[in-house]
């Protein structure tokens, strides 16, 4: 079995490489930037190229579908790179291209607020796909930079799967039907995503669970089973969004970044300020085998087990990573 998360953000170390190895975690796509602008950006992945160079028997570079198939067969993770914003192309749309050409195969429109492309799910008024947004759009599908709606709004949402020629990641969300966080994702946003071709990873970060830390493996077993059933058991994986080791300073970063002077809370309170703790089940990289398990002991056959935990996504990155000739 193929283990791939669609979502990470960990405070990346030896530590958690080896367990990304002990987990037998095939690929990670992992957040390297948030409000980054192109030259943090490139700061960012030379970090990461340094990583690939101290570690090289634990992680390699993921550009490709078959660079992932190379990193299960050999024991090692491959590491895909993604924008969970659109800052590092600033204003350029030349810029989508040479992301891509440094290793970037994710890039979210909007993070929360309102960008040049996309409006955020935090807004009170989603105005949708803006005309840079679909110049934008078009040419990361020609490049084969995926577009990534995870914190975008419903309509902005919708717009980006029906202007998208191919199709479309919600990489870290869960359905707002079974727990109502803002980042959570209608019936319709999820069966639109999955009749597109789509793909839905989901979450483990307890502000996306029903009863959050408390969540049981067994109530989000069912809300997969229930979700395959709106989507398509084709079109769901795992997109941890796992923080791991990071200090709870960070999610002021994620979510204040440069944009206020104020130290925004989100849809909670100053109560939910640092990072909540981890369910049971899923603590980190050596637990993926925890949600397989639950999976089969609820009903799921092997087959479909295989599809959610690393069969689809990679699948998708077969069709996705590619440049349109």
């Amino acid at each position: 079995m193929i283990i791939i998360d669609g979502c990470q953000y960990a405070n990346w170390s030896e530590k958690i490489f080896r367990e990304m190895h002990a987990g037998g975690v095939a690929a990670v796509h992992v957040t390297i930037c948030y409000h980054e602008d192109f030259r943090e950006t490139v700061k960012n992945i030379a970090d990461w190229n340094r990583m690939f160079e101290r570690f090289p028997d634990l992680i390699v570079p993921g550009r490709t579908a078959e660079d992932v198939r190379s990193a299960h067969a050999t024991g090692k993770t491959a590491i895909i790179f993604g924008f969970q914003n659109c800052s590092p192309i600033e204003d350029d749309i030349s810029l989508v291209e040479i992301c891509h050409q440094l290793g970037a195969r994710f890039m979210q429109l909007s993070y929360n607020n309102q960008s040049l492309l996309a409006t955020g799910c935090y807004e009170d008024n989603d105005t949708g796909i803006t005309r840079m947004g679909r110049q934008v759009i078009a040419e990361m599908n020609r490049v084969g930079l995926v577009v990534d709606m995870s914190h975008s709004g419903e309509r902005s949402t919708l717009e980006a799967i029906e202007i998208s020629d191919r199709p479309i990641a919600i990489t870290h969300a869960n359905p707002a039907s079974w727990h109502p966080a803002l980042r959570n994702k209608s019936d319709k946003v999820l069966k639109v995503l999955g009749d597109s071709g789509g793909m839905l990873g989901f979450s483990v970060y307890p502000h996306h669970l029903k009863d959050k830390s408390a969540c049981t493996l067994e109530s989000f077993c069912a809300m997969v089973a229930r979700t395959a059933d709106l989507m398509g058991i084709d079109h769901i994986g795992i997109g941890s969004d796992l923080c791991q080791d990071q200090p709870d300073s960070v999610v002021e970063w994620m979510r204040v970044g440069r944009w206020t002077k104020d130290i925004d809370y989100g849809e909670g309170s100053a109560s939910d300020a640092g990072f909540p703790p981890m369910p049971p089940w899923f603590g980190g990289n050596l637990d993926f085998g925890n949600i397989a398990d639950g999976l089969r002991t609820f009903g799921f056959a092997d087959t479909d087990v295989e599809k959610v935990m690393g069969g689809n996504w990679l699948r998708f990155f077969e069709d996705s990573f590619r440049a349109i000739a």
